[in-house]
C-alpha cells in the first residue's frame, strides 16, 4: 500500500483460513501462534497493516488460489450492479445475476465479499486483542482497529442485514458466536461506538489508512443512515473548516489520478505491477482484458443521466467501448490511460493496476451536508446546504445559481459526481428511494427487481457450515 512502510513477518499464516472452518477462526498453518508472536509494537503495527491488505484483498488475475479473499476489489458487483448504474457486457455467469436481480445464495461473488470483510474484522480483532504489546502506539493501533471494524461491518449491515456480531477473537468452536444472526441496531451500536473511538483518538496523517476525518465522514455516513442528521452535520463541517486542509479539487480528473490529492479523506492503497499489492477490477471493467468480457458497464440509464447532468464530468465518467458501438466503459480509474482525454497510463499492465480506490472524498461530505440539512426533508433552502451543493456544481462548469434543492435533485447530483464509486445503490436506500427508482428501472429495462433484492442473500457455504444456525433472507 502507497505511504507505507511494509513490514515483512511471519504473522500471515495467522490470517489463512481453512477450506473446512469458517474464516471467522482461520486455522494456524505454522508453529507461530499470536499468543507467541505479539511481543513488540513493531509486531502489532504489522497486524494493523495486515488490516488494511485485507481490505485490499487478493489479485484475482495475479493469484487464483482457492478460497482467496478478493476483499474491496468485487465491491462493484454487489453495489453499482445491483443499482440503475452498471451491468454485464455478456449477461453470463454470476455477475449477471446482479444485474438481472436473480442473486443466489451459491453466488460466488457475493460469498468472496463476506468471506472477505469478516476475515477483515477478524485482523481488526486480532490487533484489538495484542494491544499491551504496542506500547506508545497503542492508542494509535487501537483507534485504527476500531476504525477498520466499524468501515467492515457497516458494509457489511446495509448489504446482509442481520448479521452475526463477532467483536473479538473467538475459539475455533464458538459456532454461535459466528453464526448467530443479531440485530441490525445491535450491529449499528458497534459500528457507532467503534467511530466514536477513531475520531477521538486519530489525526489526518494518512489517506490510505485510519484517520480522523475519515472516521468522521465514516460516522456522518452512519447517522444519516439511522437519521441522526444533526450529529451527522457536526461532524460534516468539522470535516469541512478550512483548517483541515480538505477541498475540492479544481480539476475532476486529478480526483482520480493524482493520487493522494487534497479531496480524498480516505482511499485503500494499491501498487502497480504487485502480485501482492495490484488490483485488478481495472481490467475487468475494459473489454477483455482481464478475464471478463467486460464487466460493470454503464447502463443507458446511468448515461442519459450524466449526458443531462454531468457537466465537465461526463466524458471523465463513461466512454464508448473502442470495439463496440452503443457499449459503454467506466473512466474512472482506467489503468492503461486515455490519451484522448488526457488521462495517463498508470500501469503497464492493466490486470496489475496500482489506481487507489476512493472510499470517502470531500465531493461526498459536502453533498452529505446538503442531505444532512434536509434531515429527511422534500426539499432546503437553507443557505448552507446551497452553498455546498453549489460547490460541487460549479467544479462540473454548471454555475447557475441554485436556490432551493429537493431530494431528487441531491440523489442526481449524487449519482453524477460519484458515478460508478459504489455509492450509488446506498443512496438509494439510505434516503427511502430504492423500492420505487429500482422497480421503474427494472420494469424499463425487462429486469427482475424486487423487495427483497435490496438486501443480499447469506451465502449457502456459510449455512451449511452453521449446522442449522445461520438463517437466510428472505426471498432466497
Amino acid at each position: 500500500m502507497k505511504q507505507i512502510k511494509f513490514l515483512i513477518v511471519l504473522i500471515v499464516a495467522v490470517f489463512v483460513s481453512s477450506c473446512e472452518d469458517t474464516f471467522l477462526t482461520p486455522d494456524l498453518k505454522t508453529g507461530i501462534s499470536a499468543d507467541a508472536y505479539f511481543t513488540t509494537e513493531a509486531e502489532v503495527e504489522a497486524a494493523v497493516i495486515n488490516m488494511y491488505d485485507g481490505i485490499q484483498g487478493f489479485n484475482a488475475l495475479k493469484d487464483t488460489g482457492s478460497g482467496l479473499n478478493h476483499g474491496i476489489q468485487v465491491e462493484f458487483y454487489v453495489t453499482e450492479m445491483r443499482s440503475d448504474n452498471t451491468r454485464t457486457k455478456s449477461q453470463e455467469g454470476d455477475a449477471a445475476q446482479f444485474e438481472f436481480y436473480t442473486i443466489e445464495s451459491t453466488n460466488g461473488i457475493v460469498a468472496d465479499y463476506y468471506r472477505s470483510y469478516y476475515n477483515v474484522i477478524y485482523r481488526a480483532n486480532l490487533v484489538l486483542e495484542n494491544l499491551e504489546a504496542a506500547g506508545a502506539s497503542s492508542a494509535q493501533f487501537e483507534a485504527e482497529a476500531k476504525f477498520v471494524r466499524g468501515y467492515a461491518y457497516f458494509n457489511l449491515v446495509r448489504l446482509f442485514g442481520d448479521i452475526p456480531l463477532i467483536d473479538k477473537v473467538i475459539a475455533p468452536l464458538d459456532l454461535e458466536t459466528s453464526f448467530t444472526r443479531v440485530a441490525q441496531s445491535s450491529i449499528y451500536d458497534l459500528i457507532v461506538s467503534d467511530l466514536e473511538s477513531a475520531v477521538a483518538n486519530l489525526d489526518d496523517t494518512f489517506k490510505d489508512r485510519a484517520s480522523k476525518a475519515g472516521a468522521e465522514g465514516l460516522l456522518a455516513k452512519v447517522y444519516l443512515t439511522l437519521g441522526r442528521y444533526g450529529e451527522a452535520q457536526s461532524l460534516l463541517e468539522s470535516i469541512m473548516n478550512p483548517s483541515r486542509g480538505f477541498g475540492l479539487e479544481s480539476d475532476f480528473k486529478d480526483v482520480f489520478y493524482n493520487e493522494g490529492n487534497k479531496e480524498t479523506i480516505f482511499s485503500i492503497g494499491f501498487l502497480p505491477g504487485s502480485n501482492d499489492d495490484s488490483q485488478n477490477f481495472s481490467a475487468e471493467w475494459l473489454n477483455a482484458v482481464g478475464r471478463t468480457s467486460g464487466v460493470n458497464y454503464v447502463t443507458l440509464d446511468a448515461k442519459a443521466a450524466l449526458d443531462a447532468l454531468g457537466g465537465n464530468r461526463t466524458a471523465l465518467s463513461y466512454r464508448e467501448d473502442s470495439g463496440q458501438a452503443g457499449q459503454y466503459q467506466v473512466v474512472k480509474y482506467l489503468p492503461n490511460g486515455d490519451d484522448s482525454l488526457g488521462i495517463p497510463v498508470t500501469s503497464e499492465d492493466p490486470t496489475s493496476a496500482g489506481n487507489d480506490w476512493i472510499v470517502l472524498r470531500y465531493a461526498d461530505v459536502l453533498l452529505m451536508h446538503v442531505e444532512a440539512i434536509m434531515a429527511g426533508g422534500a426539499s432546503t433552502t437553507d443557505a448552507a446546504a446551497i452553498a455546498s451543493f453549489q460547490a460541487v456544481r460549479d467544479r462540473a462548469g454548471l454555475t447557475t445559481p441554485v436556490t432551493s434543492i429537493t431530494k431528487e435533485e441531491l440523489l442526481d447530483e449524487r449519482r453524477v459526481e460519484l458515478a460508478f464509486e459504489n455509492h450509488r445503490f446506498f443512496d438509494l436506500v439510505r434516503m427511502g428511494e430504492a423500492q420505487n427508482v429500482l422497480s421503474s428501472f427494472s420494469n424499463a429495462y425487462g429486469l427482475g427487481f424486487t423487495g427483497t433484492d435490496l438486501l443480499l442473500p447469506i451465502p449457502q457455504v456459510e449455512i451449511g457450515l452453521s449446522n442449522g444456525l445461520l438463517s437466510q433472507n428472505p426471498g432466497y
